[in-house]
């Protein structure tokens, strides 16, 4: 893993923000690479191209487009920002990593006021940290609602937990909902009876506080309606548009699903908002998240240069190419006015996800450890047999996240570099207990990983001392800034710290 930024070019940023290009100044020829996902190659370099015939400050890009998914952009560019594209695409999940990797330059003030005249709220607040904002929104369409068989679902029935799951277990059908596998999924339930948990960054993208509701009186009655589900014999923790073709009749998803349901279903397809569920005789709608992918613009070098790129992003994020998306890939846009016109509300997936989005939360920043933590709440309902069971589930999700902001080795990480160094992923994520934990090394161009601070890349510093063990490793920190952990090969191995001391033994 490479030194994120170089001092040089941390020096020329700082320089950059303080002096403004002038519109004159910004004519001329840029060589940049952009990264946005392969289904938007060709339309994105038809937008750089009537950008470079349309403008009229002399600005004209030579574009290298390349596919990089938003789901891969941020790791990508946190491994070698200055290799990284200049303009990229990312999921918002992705927003706090960046941040922190100094891999997004912030908005001039001019910029930021038309972002947030012109998008929804939920998208400008995933693009701030603190009070900046260092990305564009680009889309408003990661939420989730539910899809349905009419042939099996009577309509009548689709705003109803209780009805849907009757129907599904007369049917000998599937209710796919991801309650056991996803934290993004289960938290519509205590979205539903308004449990928050609001995670708080600085300026720099770091994780200083949350706000968390979820053990609560409200929490425990959405865990009395998520144990209605959970507990049915029909109910699948999925969320594949495949289900359907296993036995499926309800499946909650998102817009991307829809062409595979809709070939799959037919006129059979239903689409609509997450049902009510009822406890104590009182209904609750259930929830869900409301996610967006957003457009960020490389630190440059050349102030120039990076004034050109944030007019091209503008242009890129705006209304009239949003709309180019949805027409030519069903995107849904974050453009208010796009959101409001005809052709948006008729699409059935986007239709479904606005009416979801009365009871939706955005998805702003939150703590890369928390969606291990929740997505535990699942297994721990369906597994409780009275009521002290379900309150135990949540005081088990409070415990842990009460202990995210201590400083101790028990809040402590490995994070494995096999899968991407993704630290929200749990094939590469093991948790110290009792400052000890065993992982398994699979074989891979790279055996390596890091100890870090759940939600923070910067606290994995003074772990460099190995006192037994060093001959299982064939790198730690000497040609190595970032202090990697590099084993010599595949196995499973024990790591036990003491204090900044390491130990390692291979079992």
């Amino acid at each position: 893993m490479k030194k994120l930024l170089s001092v040089l070019l941390v020096l020329a940023m700082a320089l950059s923000m303080a002096v403004s290009a002038s519109a004159a100044s910004l004519a001329g020829e840029y060589n940049i690479t952009v990264w946005v996902s392969e289904k938007a190659v060709d339309l994105t370099k038809q937008q750089i191209e009537a950008f470079n015939a349309t403008n009229d400050l002399g600005i004209v890009f030579k574009a290298a487009v390349e596919p990089v998914s938003e789901a891969e952009a941020a790791t990508n560019m946190i491994t070698d920002v200055e290799a990284g594209g200049d303009l990229f695409c990312f999921a918002q999940d992705q927003f706090a990593r960046l941040v922190q990797a100094g891999a997004l330059a912030k908005l001039g003030a001019k910029a930021a006021e038309t972002v947030i005249a012109n998008n929804d709220a939920g998208t400008v607040a995933a693009a701030t940290s603190g009070d900046v904002l260092y990305a564009y929104p680009l889309t408003s369409d990661n939420g989730y609602f539910m899809y349905y068989d009419k042939s099996v679902i009577p309509e009548e029935d689709v705003d109803s937990l209780e009805k849907l799951i009757a129907d599904c277990e007369a049917a000998n059908k599937y209710f796919a909902f991801e309650m056991q596998s996803s934290a993004w999924y289960l938290a519509s339930f205590f979205f539903g009876t308004g449990c928050v948990s609001e995670w708080n960054t600085d300026d720099d993208g770091t994780f200083v506080s949350v706000r968390d509701t979820f053990n609560s009186p409200e929490g425990l009655i959405a865990v009395k309606g998520m144990k209605k589900l959970v507990d049915s014999p029909m109910h699948l923790s999925s969320s594949q548009a495949s289900e359907f073709a296993s036995g499926a009749a309800v499946v909650v998803t998102g817009t991307w699903a829809f062409e595979d349901i809709s070939k799959m279903l037919g006129d059979n397809m239903g689409v609509a908002d997450l049902p009510s569920f009822e406890v104590d005789g009182k209904e609750y709608h259930l929830g869900s998240f409301n996610g967006c992918k957003l457009m960020g613009v490389k630190p440059q070098v050349d102030a120039a240069k990076a004034a050109a790129l944030h007019r091209l992003a503008q242009y890129l994020t705006g209304e009239q190419c949003q709309m180019e998306r949805f027409e030519a890939l069903s995107w849904g846009p974050s453009n208010i006015v796009d959101q409001a016109s005809e052709a948006v509300q008729a699409n059935p997936g986007l239709a479904a996800l606005i009416a979801q989005s009365a009871y939706s939360v955005p998805q702003g920043q939150i703590h890369g450890s928390w969606w291990d933590i929740a997505k535990v709440i699942g297994d721990d309902v369906k597994a409780a047999t009275d009521e002290a069971g379900l309150q135990k589930a949540l005081d088990n999700y409070y415990d842990k996240i009460s202990s995210l902001f201590t400083l101790d080795t028990s809040a402590l990480l490995f994070v494995g570099a096999w899968n991407g160094w993704n630290n929200a992923d749990d094939t590469d994520t093991y948790y110290f207990k009792n400052n000890t934990l065993t992982l398994d090394v699979p074989q891979s161009d790279y055996m390596g990983g890091r100890i870090v601070n759940p939600g923070s890349w910067d606290t994995d510093k003074g772990f460099a001392q190995v006192t037994s063990g060093a001959e299982l490793i064939k790198d730690l920190g000497t040609d190595n800034p970032d202090n990697n952990i590099v084993f010599a090969e595949p196995g499973n191995y024990t790591v036990t710290l003491n204090g900044s001391e390491i130990t390692i033994v291979k079992n």
